[in-house]
């Protein structure tokens, strides 16, 4: 049996965790350190009144420089006119008569605007969890038809998570999906901060002929706790100016269709 690490290198090694992966589960650490739930949150409590993490439901994020998870009204305001560019090219490859999956985010919301500005469009039908997007895309009905998928509600990104979520997604069977994250990497594939969001897009990928990824290009090179997919279980991404040239290039290189729009 292997012997248990010491306290102080234990909370060591889940800081180094918590500060590569941006958000860790209670859980996760526990397995990972061979210890119950009761003294991972022992050394959670530890670390947030050292001011090294901060503690949130079901696990931890590292306080400044660490990756937390931005509220929808945060995102919509980094990087709007990238979005926007990627949001047009996305558009663009709707055809009337298709039916698509659109994923919650601040991307896939500019996707929605940009779908509903598309007069030419008829007999569109919409799959989302997400509630600002449906009510975006409510302008253009009838030409859309609009499914919300139910489930619980995440105030953070108005978007609708498991239980519940997930059971309309198995029934169905979409043209299209465009599937937002938090990471894109060459070896780590695409990921997310947030763990429930993370299992309802692998579902979404799995729901549709053709899964494209949607992010800007501050995306791009991380890697997160959820894992969405591997590069080879999608069908692209579209990225915005932003993007780091190495970065794309190691992606094309990987097999990844990338459009860079702008």
């Amino acid at each position: 049996m292997t012997e248990p690490l010491p306290a102080a290198l234990r909370r060591e090694r889940m800081l180094d965790l918590i500060g590569r992966h941006g958000f860790v589960r209670v859980g996760d650490l526990s397995e990972a350190f061979q210890v119950s739930d009761v003294t991972v949150r022992s050394d959670l409590d530890l670390l947030d009144q050292q001011q090294s993490i901060r503690r949130v439901h079901g696990g931890a994020v590292l306080r400044g420089a660490g990756m937390r998870e931005s509220s929808f009204e945060e995102a919509l305001e980094a990087s709007a006119d990238e979005k926007r560019s990627i949001a047009i090219a996305a558009a663009a490859s709707v055809e009337s008569g298709s039916s698509l999956i659109l994923d919650v985010g601040t991307t896939t919301t500019a996707i929605a605007r940009a779908l509903v500005e598309r007069t030419d469009l008829d007999d569109v039908t919409v799959i989302t969890n997400g509630l600002t997007i449906a009510l975006e895309l409510e302008r253009a009905i009838p030409r859309f038809e609009v499914i919300v998928t139910g489930g619980t509600l995440r105030p953070l990104q108005h978007s609708l998570v498991e239980p519940l979520a997930s059971v309309l997604l198995d029934r169905m069977h979409a043209d299209l999906a465009f599937v937002g994250c938090t990471g894109v990497h060459p070896t780590g594939g695409i990921t997310n901060v947030n763990l429930p969001e993370a299992d309802l897009k692998r579902v979404m990928v799995g729901a549709a002929t053709r899964a494209i990824v949607v992010a800007d290009g501050s995306k791009l090179g991380r890697t997160h706790l959820g894992r969405i997919a591997s590069l080879d279980e999608v069908d692209g991404l579209i990225t915005g100016v932003s993007a780091p040239s190495g970065t794309v290039a190691e992606l094309r290189e990987s097999g990844l269709a990338v459009v860079v729009a702008g």
